[in-house]
């Protein structure tokens, strides 16, 4: 390869898509006479739509995962948000002293301040 800097990774998926392309265009190109080892237009195609639907079942497979997934990752985001703000009201936040967490602190003595 003869990229300088980052430009290396972009020749190399820009010749894999060359190569692919290539590969397809032998597959699919009309033969005049039928060669072992060759593949017919029509057993191209089944092999496209093979591919096609083993994606389409892949994505179907993860859509169903994610989508029995969901309800337990709405679960845990509310339960951690309702143990945050048991812990928040226990804190003091609400109730009780103030804890000078939340308080802006100033250098100045508080004595020192006129309200």
């Amino acid at each position: 390869m003869t990229g300088t800097g980052g430009g290396g990774g972009d020749e190399h998926y820009s010749r894999q898509i060359r190569e692919l392309c290539a590969l397809l265009l032998t597959l699919v190109s009309p033969m005049p006479a039928q060669a072992p080892g060759r593949m017919s237009p029509a057993a191209a195609a089944s092999m496209l739509l093979g591919a096609s639907v083993a994606l389409m079942l892949c994505g179907s497979v993860t859509f169903a995962i994610g989508l029995l997934l969901m309800p337990w990752v709405a679960g845990l985001a509310l339960l951690f948000g309702f143990a945050g703000a048991v812990s928040n009201l226990s804190s003091g936040f609400f109730f009780g002293k103030p804890s000078p967490r939340g308080r802006i602190c100033s250098p100045i003595d508080a004595d020192l301040l006129v309200a």
